[in-house]
């Protein structure tokens, strides 16, 4: 199986979401094989596109999660909350949020507690700088975002988690790691957890590639068996480029069959 998720950032209102919404199942339907399609709108437009993917298998994301159950914390969204209104799925710990918000290793750890908690998927996102690329300390930085975002948590291995590799230094620029490096950091990263679930079973764990994904070297990733799928940004709010990516996917999917 691959698994495409879009995220769709702070980019559409309510309404567009609900017709990408659509737009996004439509290129589902006919398919014989086809990827596992998750979509995740601003948490404003989650009621009502949960409305557009009820009973179509396509799950339903938030872009995030406060790591508190409830109470006097002004702006932030409990995991109870977005479970209620039809979240399935919430990224944690995105490049965006470590960089632009200060969200720490410990703080994705704590949010992952309470997803879990509310029956909600996670989809973590590990993955370094240019400048820690630059030293050599990729596998190291690797490590300790997994080491400790994954610290007591304990999951029930009932769902597949999601772990996303997404350079820092790839997102929104047009820049990738080569396919090859981009496959021995997914390898890196199930040896990591391996050792941290020495008894998970295979289907555990999701590890998925993202940062400038597009239409074009979609097909360069999911064709790798150590790729389980990509987390989309951008190319994943213009529905030319998601056909594209989610037909590489169905190509991919065929040829494995």
């Amino acid at each position: 199986m691959k698994t495409i998720i879009g995220n769709w950032k702070m980019n559409l209102g309510v309404r567009e979401s609900v017709a990408l919404a659509r737009s996004s199942l439509l290129l589902l339907r006919g398919k014989k094989v086809a990827p596992h399609m998750v979509i995740c709108p601003s948490t404003i437009a989650l009621s009502e596109v949960r409305k557009v993917v009820a009973r179509s298998g396509c799950g339903l994301g938030a872009q995030n999660v406060s790591s508190e159950e409830q109470g006097a914390f002004t702006g932030e969204t409990s995991a109870r909350m977005l479970f209620e209104v039809g979240a399935t799925h919430v990224i944690i710990g995105h490049s965006e949020r470590r960089h632009l918000f200060g969200e720490t290793d410990e703080g994705v750890n704590a949010k992952m507690l309470k997803a879990l908690e509310h029956n909600l998927t996670p989809i973590v996102c590990v993955g370094e700088t240019k400048e820690e690329r630059t030293a050599g300390h990729v596998k190291k930085v690797i490590l300790h975002q997994l080491g400790t975002a994954f610290k007591t948590v304990r999951p029930k291995f009932s769902e597949t988690l999601f772990v996303a590799y997404e350079p820092v230094w790839a997102i929104g620029t047009g820049e990738t790691p080569s396919v090859q490096e981009i496959v021995e950091v997914h390898t890196y990263i199930r040896e990591i957890l391996g050792e941290l679930f020495p008894t998970a079973p295979e289907t555990a764990f999701a590890v998925l590639y993202g940062g400038s994904v597009n239409g074009e070297n979609a097909y360069s990733f999911l064709r790798e068996k150590e790729i389980d799928g990509l987390l989309v940004g951008g190319a994943s709010v213009k529905i030319h480029q998601l056909k594209e990516i989610v037909d590489a996917a169905c190509e991919v999917l065929i040829a494995q069959s």
